[in-house]
């Protein structure tokens, strides 16, 4: 008889939901996690405003810059190039633990507790049902699950031009943040030329983020600190891991931490669980009635491979992500509000379909709190007169960035591959290129936001292509099917060709839209634990 009705790997954003909901609905619960924490650096940080903090703290140095000023290193932006001194820890030792090896895509991934909700941008987007349909999501439960989940965490939002992409059908949103100036003007600017831009199936509104506008359970609102890429002062940006420290005070809960789950051997009456001990110990072992696999797309893909199919090849979604700084020229020289926050202000959608199968979205921030030396190694200037000239366009300045669907196509496959050097003597394999037809219908539709951003004041740039895999969004390695299929996922999330084993991650996932992803990952965690637990909610 195994101790535990369920075991969950992974603690991040799917993995801390379904174990919401399985603990909620009585199940013993057994999370198993590497559970790499904040460094401290966070802690150090006072309760003050950026504005305040660059006034008045003589150690800022050691959460903007870092300890030994590494995040100030004179290199190009990568894939997580973006996290602060306090959100390096996110990565720690994911190099050495979970190795890749590819020409072509260069992912993100985390052994943190939290997983990459430590650093994720808040935004949330629910999918149409064009959309759910083609990502092979059953509509009715997993808008139930949306809402479920939009109770939990807290969504700000607005019935605007963005709200049918953002918050359609949710109830209970709280009222959205204030846009700061640059953003309020490009969105004043899109209200005159909405009929236009509209007809050309451009629309713009305020995000939906999982950051509060007012107080919620235990957690403040935000006080717009304009802090968020650095700390989670009141707790009012949702986050996995304070979830799972309130989960570990309940009694049919347990968390093991530096646990590195490698493979396991579903025997029909149970599955046992293998683990490498991150703290020097020997091989753990775990069992459990059902295991349920929640550690992201590229963490499932090696466990699933290394036990049961070694030598097979695995197919791999990924939005294609470009972003293009602008001006707004109006704004140039302008005053900024010291209250503020640091994340999406605009949302931009392109929706050229009635039924909304296929929307490219567009992401307008702008930039102060990540500090201008980032941007400073991207100017065609020396450091000197590039810091003048953007002190002084800062506050006209913003970063779009543009997202693109994902549906299968060649090219694009990961495997494992044996390597005795690393821990777990192999390491993942991943080709992935966008076929000439992609990059084609790629380049016409950013050709398109930039016309739409000209419309409405911001001029842009430069385009900058990071690698491919820098949008963070994975899917559809283990693709839903009907049929009894290996490497394939029923609709209620098992892995075919088992009878105990689960996967409550985005794996499943036959097409990735271009919404924000976390919050339909969350969704689909929580009905497939839901179903685990013979019940449509919990």
């Amino acid at each position: 008889m195994t101790d535990f009705d369920f075991i969950v790997v992974g603690s991040g954003a799917t993995g801390t939901t379904a174990a919401q909901t399985l603990v909620a609905g009585g199940a013993r619960v057994l999370m198993l996690d590497a559970g790499r924490r904040d460094s401290g650096l966070s802690k150090l940080i006072p309760a003050k405003s950026f504005v305040e903090i660059r006034r008045t703290e003589e150690e800022q140095f050691r959460y903007f810059l870092g300890e030994h000023f590494e995040s100030a290193a004179f290199r190009k932006l990568g894939v997580g190039a973006q996290l602060t001194p306090p959100r390096r820890f996110i990565v720690d030792r994911v190099d050495e633990l979970l190795p890749v090896r590819s020409a072509t895509f260069a992912p993100l991934e985390s052994l943190a507790l939290g997983g990459l909700t430590g650093g994720w941008g808040l935004m949330c987007s629910v999918y149409s049902d064009a959309e759910l349909n083609r990502a092979s999501l059953p509509i009715g439960a997993t808008r139930a699950a949306y809402q479920v989940v939009c109770d939990r965490i807290g969504i700000s939002g607005a019935g605007d031009d963005a709200g049918p992409f953002t918050i359609d059908g949710l109830t209970n949103v709280q009222p959205p943040l204030p846009l700061d100036p640059t953003a309020a003007l490009l969105y004043t600017r899109y209200q005159r030329r909405r009929g236009a831009l509209n007809a050309h199936g451009y629309y713009v509104g305020r995000p939906a983020l999982a950051l509060l506008s007012r107080p919620k359970d235990d957690r403040d609102a935000t006080d717009l600190r304009d802090m968020e890429f650095y700390c989670d002062e009141g707790g009012a940006a949702w986050r996995a891991a304070p979830v799972v420290d309130a989960l570990r005070t309940q009694p049919n809960f347990a968390y093991a931490g530096d646990a590195l789950v490698t493979r396991f051997d579903d025997r029909g009456g149970d599955v046992e669980v293998f683990a490498l001990d991150l703290a020097g110990g020997p091989e753990r072992h775990y069992s459990c009635r059902r295991l349920v696999l929640a550690c992201g797309v590229l963490g499932t893909a090696r466990i699933v491979l290394r036990s049961v199919a070694p030598q097979a090849r695995l197919p791999l979604l990924c939005n294609d992500y470009t972003y293009v700084p602008c001006l707004v020229p109006s704004r140039i020289g302008r005053s900024m509000p010291e209250r503020n926050n640091s994340l999406t202000q605009l949302a931009l959608f392109h929706a050229p379909e009635e039924d909304h199968a296929d929307i490219a979205v567009g992401t307008i921030f702008s930039y102060r709190s990540l500090m201008l030396f980032r941007l400073l190694r991207e100017m065609p200037l020396d450091v000197r007169d590039a810091r003048i000239l953007m002190q002084y366009f800062l506050s006209g300045f913003i970063i779009a960035g543009f997202d693109h669907p994902q549906a299968p196509s060649g090219g694009k496959a990961l495997w494992i591959e044996s390597d005795a050097s690393t821990p777990t003597s192999d390491r993942l394999a991943i080709a992935y290129a966008l076929t000439d037809d992609e990059r084609r219908l790629h380049a016409a539709r950013e050709g398109g936001f930039r016309r739409a951003l000209r419309a409405l004041g911001a001029w842009p740039i430069k385009r900058v292509h990071p690698p491919l895999g820098s949008s963070i969004h994975y899917a559809g390695t283990l693709p839903f099917g009907r049929e009894e299929k290996a490497l394939t996922l029923g609709e209620d999330g098992r892995l075919h060709g088992t009878a105990s084993v689960f996967v409550a991650d985005g794996s499943g996932f036959t097409f990735l839209p271009a919404k924000s992803l976390t919050f339909s990952l969350m969704a689909n965690a929580h009905r497939i634990a839901a179903r685990l637990l013979g019940s449509s909610a919990a």
